[in-house]
Formats: structure tokens, C-alpha cells, sequence
């Protein structure tokens, strides 16, 4: 029974440690098939973002009360919970490239 506990620390740190990549160029060393990546997407990804939007509202809870004496509590709630939501629910199947985000420190945002 102790390799039980064992194993699900090593699953939990093994995904915790896991943070989705910068979208780019598509890498060429990924599969192509579209039914693949959807299945991979349905039973490793959504899962895996779906757990980490859960553990980001845990950690703003606790970190909200230094969040308000901050000042930064917006982009506190925008990295822990909106970031992994929107990768996990607003993302279509199967598309691993994260959505473009609207950004106001762009040189040309005032124009």
C-alpha cells in the first residue's frame, strides 16, 4: 500500500511541473493526426488544465490578502485562474497553440 501514495506524489509533481508552451511555430516533431491530438488533448490536457484552474483559485484564496495590500490583485486572479480556464475550456480540441491575448504595454496600443 505505500507505493500508492508514492505513485500519486510522483503523478501530481510530474504535472504540476508541467506548464504549456509558448505558441510558435508548429513543431514538426509532434503527430499530425488531428484524431490524436484531440484524444491527447481530451485525456492528458483538459484533465491536467482543469486541475490546475481548481489549484490556481486555491492558491488566490490564500493569496489575496497580500494581493490587496499589493495592488496587483487583477493580475494576480488574470495568472492564477483566467490563464489556466481559458487554456482549458476556450481552447478548441485537439489545438495546443495558446490563444493571443490582448496586451495594453504594446508600443502601438495608444494609436
Amino acid at each position: 500500500m505505500k507505493t500508492l501514495p508514492r505513485l500519486l506524489i510522483a503523478i501530481m509533481f510530474l504535472f504540476g511541473s508541467v506548464t504549456p508552451a509558448v505558441a510558435g511555430e508548429p513543431d514538426p516533431t509532434l503527430p499530425s493526426d488531428p484524431g490524436a491530438m484531440m484524444t491527447a488533448d481530451l485525456a492528458l490536457a483538459r484533465p491536467v488544465g482543469a486541475v490546475a484552474t481548481v489549484t490556481g483559485f486555491a492558491l488566490f484564496l490564500v493569496s489575496s490578502p497580500f494581493s490587496l495590500l499589493g495592488g496587483n490583485a487583477d493580475e494576480a486572479w488574470e495568472q492564477l485562474v483566467v490563464a489556466p480556464a481559458s487554456y482549458t475550456f476556450k481552447r478548441p480540441l485537439g489545438h495546443f497553440e495558446q490563444p493571443e491575448r490582448e496586451s495594453t504595454n504594446r508600443p502601438d496600443a495608444g494609436r
